[in-house]
Formats: structure tokens, sequence, C-alpha cells
């Protein structure tokens, strides 16, 4: 099983948002990123959504959306970004998922001996106490996430997050340092939008670090592990 990532899709068919607004990488949006999920994603992959799905402001006007993911080839894992206001109680989104789809929150899936485990994240170091108090929550998120995968069996380990982590000069975060402790074989993050990846930290301990913003990746999803 081939194993891909892409966030921020902000996707908004309910309402819809151009996001040419936000430059000229998003020119062509959505439909690129539906054309160019299907130039590299086939039916037995997997793919990480790696939060900011939706503009929605509500579950309902999410769901087209999300059946819009759906309807597109391989499973895919779905973590919260800072945007997505629509995602409601985990039960309750679980609820509505089309087949194929799955969400994370405080826990973690194995498919096929993948484990993709995560949370959303947030940006560091933090400036306000609120920050502080964020950022620590979002580090027992992890924790809970990486500890559901005790007694499930799986050879290869994926950790995804929205936001970045890490600072802007590089230096790792909590966060990344609790990541790298599980020793996957891939972290991927989005978030950064107009960023070149060439110039962000391409590993730490030895461990993969994928950008995989949508405009970084030309709408394409990136392979970050091919399982065996």
């Amino acid at each position: 099983m081939r194993v891909f990532a892409i966030a921020d899709p902000h996707l908004s068919r309910a309402h819809p948002k151009p996001m040419t607004i936000f430059g000229p990488g998003w020119q062509g949006h959505p439909e690129a990123f539906f054309r160019g999920w299907r130039e590299v994603v086939g039916p037995s992959d997997l793919v990480i959504v790696a939060g900011d799905i939706s503009w929605a402001m509500r579950l309902s006007e999410a769901l087209p959306d999300l059946l819009d993911l759906g309807a597109l080839p391989g499973k895919k894992v779905l973590l919260k970004g800072n945007h997505d206001y629509w995602w409601p109680s985990i039960s309750r989104l679980r609820a509505v998922l089309p087949e194929g789809m799955y969400a994370l929150q405080n826990d973690a899936l194995v498919l096929e001996g993948v484990a993709v485990a995560g949370t959303r994240g947030w940006q560091y170091p933090p400036e306000t106490l609120e920050d502080e108090r964020i950022l620590a929550r979002e580090v027992e998120r992890l924790k809970l996430s990486l500890k559901s995968l005790e007694g499930k069996p799986h050879r290869h380990l994926v950790v995804a997050f929205h936001f970045p982590p890490f600072g802007p000069s590089g230096e790792a975060s909590p966060l990344l340092e609790l990541a790298a402790g599980a020793h996957p074989q891939a972290i991927v993050y989005g978030h950064l939008h107009g960023a070149d990846p060439a110039k962000l930290p391409q590993s730490y301990q030895g461990i993969p670090l994928h950008l995989v913003a949508a405009d970084a990746l030309r709408f394409r999803p990136k392979l970050v592990l091919e399982a065996d």
C-alpha cells in the first residue's frame, strides 16, 4: 500500500470561496486539487488529509466537501486544521463519513500494517499564555494518539500535524520531539502557504519531514511511504 499526504484543500462547495485571493499558487483551485489527486492516487492507496479541509462553519455545509473527497480514489484519513470550524464531536463526524474515510482525534488508525497518528498542533514558539495552553493540550492529544497504538500491531508509522512541528528557525517543538520518540517513517504537516519547501527542515533525527500544503504540492498528493 502506498501512503500519500496532502493538507489544506480548503474546499467550499456549499459557499464557494475563491482561494486566488491568497496568491497565484491557487489558480485553478479547487478543480486542480481533484485532478491532481486522481492523477497520482489509486484505489488501494491511503491518503492523509492533514487539516483545513473545508471553509464550512457547520457539518451540514461541510458534508458536500466530505462526499467529494469520499468519491476520490483511495482510503482517506482526516486530521483537523485550524480553519475546520465545522468539525463536530468525533462520534458525530464519524457517523456521517463515507465508506473508506476515517477521522483522527486523540487516537490513531492502523490499516494494512500502516499506523497513522497525529494531532492538529499549534504555532511554535507560543506567543501568549493562551498559545502555551493550546500547545500543551496538543502535546497531550498526541500522547493519547500514540498511546492508542499500544496492542495494535503495525509495521509502519506516519505522524501527521496540521501546523508545522517546529519554529521559524527550524527549532523542534515538544510535538516534534514526542513524534520522533515514536520512530515514525515520516512526519507530515501543512498550514504553510507560499513557503519554499527547500528552505524548510527536511528531516529531524533522521526522520523525513514533509510539507504537504496543497499549494506547495501543486495540488498533487505527495508519496510519503511505500508499505511492504
